[in-house]
């Protein structure tokens, strides 16, 4: 029998996918991945935005044109919060959570809804099957933090951490050319008192690149830095949440940082790796910003100096304090949005020039129109004409595409 899992949402989603589909294989199917002919699909879905929900719940309509007789499991955020709206679609067998996803591969033969309330335990899952250079290694799950405008903590319960060993024997096990450590809040990650710093002095003669997922400003000590530093091959990326430059916005946000504190961990990292890529997402529109609260953004964002910012539209979540508060009309929304895309693509131009005519390490991916296209370990899209294996050093040799022309170091 084939299977499908379709996945929507996160990288945390991807992975969870990954170890669904290394479950069905185990049991015998023939698994494939997206919208492609199947006698079973698992739906992964996602609740992050509005957006998120609608596009999840239209992918059932999506599944049933590819065939009209499937089964389909839908899984993942949205389901978790209208479990009911997904169980009364055609060709819906089974409806679970956002929880405890590994509990899927009993219930194939099931129907109705399951959903599971545990976030006490971490739910350990297969090894992911992936077909790719780059591994999604997923060591926590869940998040404490309950920022006001974020439904995710409701879905998917409080954080939980995977055992140290057992996190750390599939990354040093794995094939892949970089392992990425993820999670809900991997921040947050603490297995006995043992947290993100012992989990890296683990791995640190790892084969493959490590690099770590989304941080919270909290999680960068110097105990961390130091920790990164031993890592055999790092790397030096470092995707720090800001959500916004304001400090009202901030604290109406429920974000537990200043700007000073977000200023001292830049710079700490950029002492221990002076070239490193600081990412960020910064939400345009947020209730009640002022127009000079985004100015402050704006000017914040300009200080730090962000290789890249994923910039994205407040989406009102039910459930979430920031949905009772006034929110921004949607033409000022927009205006915001497109000014903070604007400054985007200008902090990350500046950036990829800067490493113009420097070597770097090139993890490829994939080969389009002639070129081997991947990521470097400071996170710059790298093209280099022909073919390469494995990590490659090379040299970037000028702006190309979305990201920098490189030639491979002979």
């Amino acid at each position: 029998m084939k299977a499908s899992v379709f996945t929507l949402g996160c990288k945390v989603n991807d992975c969870e996918s990954g170890s669904l589909a290394e479950g069905l294989t185990r049991l015998g199917y023939e698994v494939t991945e997206g919208l492609v002919p199947a006698d079973l699909y698992i739906l992964n879905t996602c609740a992050v935005t509005g957006e998120a929900e609608k596009k999840s719940r239209q992918a059932i309509a999506r599944i049933r044109k590819v065939n009209p007789r499937a089964k389909i499991i839908v899984c993942g955020c949205a389901a978790e919060k209208a479990p009911d709206a997904f169980l009364q679609k055609e060709n819906v067998a089974v409806v679970t959570g956002a929880r405890q996803k590994g509990k899927i591969l009993q219930l194939l033969e099931r129907e109705g809804a399951f959903l599971d309330e545990n976030d006490r335990e971490y739910d350990e899952l297969p090894p992911p099957r992936t077909l790719k250079s780059r591994a999604f290694v997923k060591v926590q799950d869940g998040c404490n933090n309950f920022c006001s405008y974020c439904i995710i903590p409701y879905l998917r319960g409080r954080s939980r951490s995977r055992k140290l060993e057992s996190a750390a024997a599939e990354i040093l096990q794995s094939s892949a050319e970089e392992v990425v450590i993820t999670g809900i809040d991997v921040s947050s990650y603490n297995d006995g008192g043992r947290g993100l710093a012992q989990l890296l002095l683990a791995v640190k003669d790892a084969k493959s690149r490590i690099r770590i997922g989304s941080l919270e400003v909290g999680a960068v000590t110097k105990e961390l830095m130091e920790a990164a530093a031993e890592v055999r091959c790092f790397a030096p990326h470092f995707h720090l949440s800001l959500q916004s430059g304001a400090e009202s916005v901030l604290k109406k946000m429920n974000r537990h940082y200043t700007k000073d504190d977000y200023r001292a961990r830049v710079a700490l990292i950029r002492s221990y790796f002076p070239g490193a890529a600081v990412t960020t997402d910064i939400i345009a529109g947020f209730p009640s910003e002022t127009d000079e609260d985004f100015e402050e953004t704006l000017a914040f964002a300009k200080e730090i100096g962000f290789s890249q910012i994923h910039c994205f539209p407040y989406s009102r979540r039910t459930g979430t304090v920031a949905a009772k508060m006034k929110e921004v009309p949607p033409n000022v929304k927009d205006a915001r949005l497109h000014r903070l895309l604007a400054l985007a693509s200008e902090l990350k131009g500046e950036y990829e020039r800067a490493h113009i005519g420097k070597a770097l390490e090139l993890v490829p991916e994939e080969r389009r129109e002639g070129y081997t296209e991947g990521y470097s370990e400071n996170y710059i899209r790298l093209y280099v004409a022909g073919g390469a294996e494995g990590r490659t050093r090379v040299r970037a040799v000028g702006a190309f595409k979305d990201g920098l022309l490189a030639e491979i170091i002979r």
